[in-house]
């Protein structure tokens, strides 16, 4: 797939990027053809925000992969994924890692299953459902939630598709501290991981929680 239409120059600070968080530039091909799909859906879908390629190389891309070697095998489902982040950047990052991208929005599952198709990533699959009606219990080694809700609201929805020793992996800015002390019992902090995103300003955390 070529990536063509994005502007010129987003090809150096995504490799600058990538080396920085220890990935190979390789990935800058793969990465920008799957920016390039999402930039050309968005305008007819409104699958996010973001509408500048050259913020979506940092808030989306190197964001998303920030968290990259906390994942690089086993089974992942990504819950409230949207236009597949950061559930498709980790599965082009890491052959190995079985992906499932939850989305109940009919339209971004549609974005979902074309990109799958288009980038070929046999690694990762699209389940069109709330996370909380996905019949897969015990199902899964990790869940990452990147913008979906509180800990304990993450818990609440998605606890069930978890193995009983697996973890929630998920992304924050500041340290949420009031989060993790709402965590419902049965539940606790394991980890809570400061990120850096090259590029990018600000705090980022990934707040790790097990069964207790």
């Amino acid at each position: 797939m070529t990536h063509d239409s994005l502007p010129a120059g987003l090809d150096a600070p995504l490799r600058d990027g990538l080396a920085e968080l220890g990935l190979s530039t390789a990935l800058a091909s793969p990465l920008l053809a799957y920016l390039a799909l999402l930039v050309r859906w968005n305008g007819t879908y409104n699958l996010t925000a973001v509408r500048d390629p050259r913020q979506m190389v940092t808030r989306h891309l190197l964001d998303s992969l920030a968290m990259h070697r906390f994942v690089s095998e086993g089974t992942l489902a990504d819950l409230g994924t949207g236009p597949g982040l950061p559930g498709i950047p980790l599965a082009i990052a890491h052959p190995r890692l079985q992906v499932t991208l939850v989305e109940s929005n009919g339209k971004k599952a549609r974005f979902l299953r074309e990109a799958v198709r288009q980038l070929g990533l046999t690694n990762a699959s699209v389940a069109e459902s709330r996370a909380e009606t996905l019949d897969r219990p015990g199902a899964f080694d990790r869940l990452t939630a990147r913008a979906l809700d509180t800990l304990a609201g993450i818990v609440e929805v998605g606890g069930h598709l978890l193995k009983p020793d697996g973890l929630l992996l998920a992304m924050k800015g500041v340290m949420p501290h009031a989060e993790i002390a709402a965590l419902p019992a049965g539940w606790r902090l394991v980890e809570a991981t400061p990120l850096t995103v090259p590029g990018q300003d600000g705090e980022r955390h990934l707040v790790t929680v097990g069964r207790a």
